[in-house]
């Protein structure tokens, strides 16, 4: 396997670009350890609502990070599942944040039925995938109907009808045990067909330059009706990798692209480093009270006097005294 210069091996809570020239194939393997470990933990969700969770982490990460300016790309979920909000939150270029909201009656029922795969908690609703990239431009925005399937098939038709370049993704949670407590971990690995002479291209029905400028990634057509060996090779070997490889915090990502393409050569480029951080911050907080009405503000005061806000994402608490939430605000406000 060939390597580029600034290449980094087995990094935990990192994204690894890859190609497989002789494929006509790219891709990126995702592997998370103690960032998505401390989001879920701080959370506490129940066991499924967590793994959905991470599922989500490890699909936003590795779109996210293929971002080539400063911007924002986030996942997010409205339905009518057990899970009725799921947000995951990327900011370029490394780091991201996550929350759900849950309906716990419908959690309950769901658990009592034992139907907790990812579309079972899902349920019905859309998907969208939105890349902002400042208020100086628009942002792209695709939406894909929740039909109870999986994070993996939603983003399969999200790729189907936004761009047109076949792609495959497969993701995997689960939790390791080490020093007597289970750690979250999550995974995942993407490949897309990327042919470069002009006869693959239109025989794979492929049309680049769709997506918005400066990313990567976001693509896919109906992986079935491509007729092309080289493509349908690399599908079947990312669709034979099992969870417990994406998972696995001793296999590193390189080893695991050696085990799929070692007959073919892979070549594999720097890894992006990624953590989780909040974007919230005392004066994005008091700049968001500012927005309300004063009869909102009002209602808000707690009876010790204060106004509180918890950010969903972090749990952080911020407290503020009613008179430096008015200060500066005009009159009419």
């Amino acid at each position: 396997m060939a390597a580029e210069t600034g290449a980094v091996a087995g990094l935990d809570d990192a994204v690894l670009p890859f190609a497989v020239p002789d494929l006509d194939v790219r891709g990126r393997v995702v592997r998370l350890g103690p960032s998505i470990d401390a989001i879920l933990e701080r959370h506490a969700y129940p066991v499924p609502v967590s793994r959905v969770v991470g599922e989500a982490c490890a699909l936003a990460v590795m779109l996210g990070t293929a971002l080539k300016f400063e911007g924002r790309f986030q996942l997010q979920t409205k339905s009518d599942g057990a899970i009725s909000m799921m947000v995951v939150d990327f900011t370029a270029p490394d780091t991201y944040r996550a929350v759900a909201q849950i309906d716990q009656a419908k959690l309950v029922e769901a658990m009592a039925l034992d139907k907790l795969s990812t579309g079972d908690l899902l349920g019905e609703g859309h998907l969208a995938m939105t890349i902002d990239q400042g208020s100086a431009t628009t942002r792209y925005q695709g939406i894909v109907p929740l039909t109870r399937q999986g994070l993996e098939e939603a983003a399969h038709q999200y790729f189907r009808q936004s761009e047109q370049i076949p792609t495959r993704v497969r993701l995997a949670v689960g939790t390791v045990t080490t020093g007597g407590r289970a750690h979250w971990r999550a995974g995942g690995i993407l490949v897309q067909f990327m042919p470069h002479s002009p006869e693959r291209l239109r025989a794979a029905d492929i049309h680049p330059g769709d997506a918005p400028e400066g990313h990567e990634i976001l693509a896919s057509n109906d992986p079935d009706g491509i007729e092309d060996d080289a493509w349908t090779e690399a599908r079947s070997l990312v669709e034979t990798v099992e969870d417990h490889e994406l998972l696995d915090p001793t296999l590193e990502s390189e080893r695991l692209l050696y085990r799929l393409f070692h007959e073919r050569g892979a070549r594999v480029f720097e890894a992006v480093p990624v953590h989780e951080a909040c974007r919230c911050s005392r004066e994005r907080v008091l700049a968001m009270l500012r927005g309300f009405s004063p009869e909102d503000r009002r209602a808000m005061v707690a009876d010790d006097g204060t106004l509180g806000v918890t950010c969903e994402f972090c749990s952080r608490r911020y407290t503020f005294d009613p008179a430096e939430v008015e200060e500066g605000l005009s009159p009419g406000l």
